[in-house]
């Protein structure tokens, strides 16, 4: 498949983008500073500052997916959205945060008062972005929560899916880069969460 990455460089984006590689797809690898790519087969680095929207939008086009992951206080969902629907690709994959996830029923992880302060906006923000996405019907959305700690670590394969609660274990709530990458990268393969947000856990 053809696949759109945009935030290719972070450290979300750059194991997407191995993980991508790795099962050979061709990837249109998209950030601000194109030196910051990993140099991997079928992956092609390309620039684009996504606040220009003419330019994202044409990066877009032709691809069969579009993957964004961008930090929800550095960019503005209607834009990114406006310029996927634009693009014409009607697959859209968001690399989500925890904190819209509910630890309770009604009860969101960013409401609880032990979440961090330094975090909130960010998660805020994401969740603003999942409401928006939840009233379009133009695109093939799904919305990808990773657990509490989103950490570097090690490509199991193993893992828990859920869909709006927290996924927990005995040792707490976290999943690493490297398997939030392999869920992501199933889902794009066999889509299972079309217009819906599912979670990723150990």
């Amino acid at each position: 498949m053809k696949i759109a990455l945009i935030g290719a460089s972070g450290n979300a984006g750059s194991r997407i983008a191995a993980e991508l590689s790795t099962r050979g797809h061709e990837v249109t690898a998209i950030a601000r500073n194109a030196d910051r790519i990993a140099r991997l087969p079928g992956v092609t680095p390309l620039a684009v500052d996504i606040a220009d929207t003419d330019a994202l939008v044409s990066a877009l086009k032709g691809h069969d997916a579009i993957v964004s992951s961008v930090h929800f206080t550095a960019s503005d969902p209607d834009q990114l959205i406006g310029a996927a629907k634009a693009s014409g690709v009607k697959r859209y994959l968001v690399v989500g945060g925890a904190g819209s996830l509910e630890v309770a029923p009604g009860v969101k992880l960013v409401e609880t008062p032990q979440f961090p302060a330094q975090y909130k906006e960010e998660a805020t923000k994401g969740g603003v972005f999942l409401d928006k996405l939840r009233q379009e019907t133009d695109l093939d959305w799904t919305f990808l929560s990773p657990s509490a700690a989103f950490v570097p670590g090690e490509r199991t394969g193993q893992f828990r899916l859920g869909q709006n609660e927290l996924l927990t274990n005995e040792a707490g709530s976290s999943i690493s880069f490297e398997d939030y990458a392999v869920a992501l990268a199933d889902e794009i393969e066999m889509p299972r969460h079309v217009r819906q947000r599912f979670t990723v856990g150990y």
